[in-house]
């Protein structure tokens, strides 16, 4: 039997331990390597601190693997397949945000999620080591923010962009735009503004507590678009905050995909609006 409120116990306990670790070097100059990733900078940078992470959150979690016969899947360490035999699997991104924390913009965070073999996910835990908050959702209990009932703020009068990328920066800007001015006439609205620079997992964070916001990546055909560590965490929080987490299209997020870790294929939609999914 399966205990979901221990496993997000021991998340909360990794995802704290790795946080220390990205606290301890915010403020200094970190040497940067490359690794094979999409086809975007933020995706092929990492850094010690991604792999020490990624070290501690493992001492933390691959113990339960072995109680709970769990699967894995981690950024840092190639793909064993695991979470294709197991029921459950671990999918975790010790470090998200990798360009912000280099470029010292406090866009970065931890990102743990438990997901069923059939893409469910069943526990999310994110920690922002620059607020020093964490955010906690299991399927069906809710969502909390510091242990408490995650209580959202009232909707402002804009709509809120949150992006990795600069509009100005985003290929296909212009259908972005012009689905960002849609909803401000939709829901008469004054204008829109735009949050860059964070990773997908607060990006998503920002598009909760800054009601109506959204989150945007369109589906492309080059690998990137942020890989299923990315969403699986902030995708149970949303269900549990009764908000819309989809695909580009409106469909359920893939997050056990056989093919690839990436969503290019397929994007990426995340908003705080009352939309209900059949309009994408």
């Amino acid at each position: 039997m399966i205990d979901f409120q221990h496993l997000t116990n021991i998340a909360i306990e990794a995802a704290l331990a790795a946080g220390k670790i990205i606290q301890k070097y915010i403020d200094k100059d970190i040497d940067v390597a490359t690794k094979i990733g999409g086809n975007t900078l933020a995706s092929q940078v990492v850094t010690k601190v991604d792999t020490a992470c990624e070290h501690i959150i493992l001492e933390h979690l691959i113990p339960t693997c072995t109680t709970y016969d769990l699967g894995l899947l981690t950024e840092e360490t190639e793909d064993n397949q695991s979470r294709f035999e197991k029921d459950y699997f671990w999918c975790v991104d010790p470090m998200d945000g990798t360009l912000a924390f280099i470029n010292k913009h406090p866009g970065f965070s931890v990102a743990i999620a438990l997901v069923s073999k059939e893409g469910i996910p069943y526990i999310g835990v994110v920690y922002n080591p620059s607020t020093n908050t964490i955010y906690t959702a299991i399927k069906d209990k809710g969502a909390f923010k510091n242990g408490k009932p995650w209580q959202l703020p009232q909707p402002k009068n804009y709509l809120t962009y949150a992006t990795d990328k600069t509009l100005s920066n985003t290929p296909n800007k212009n259908l972005i735009k012009n689905l960002l001015d849609k909803k401000v006439k939709e829901l008469d609205l004054q204008s829109y503004k735009e949050i860059s620079g964070a990773g997908s997992v607060l990006n998503a964070i920002l598009v909760a507590e800054n009601a109506p916001a959204m989150l945007i990546k369109l589906p492309k055909k080059e690998n990137g678009g942020g890989s299923l560590w990315d969403f699986a965490a902030t995708a149970c929080m949303f269900k549990e905050l009764g908000l819309q987490a989809y695909t580009f299209a409106g469909e359920q997020l893939d997050l056990s995909a056989k093919e690839t870790t990436y969503m290019n294929d397929k994007g990426i939609f995340y908003t705080s609006l009352a939309i209900t999914k059949t309009e994408f």
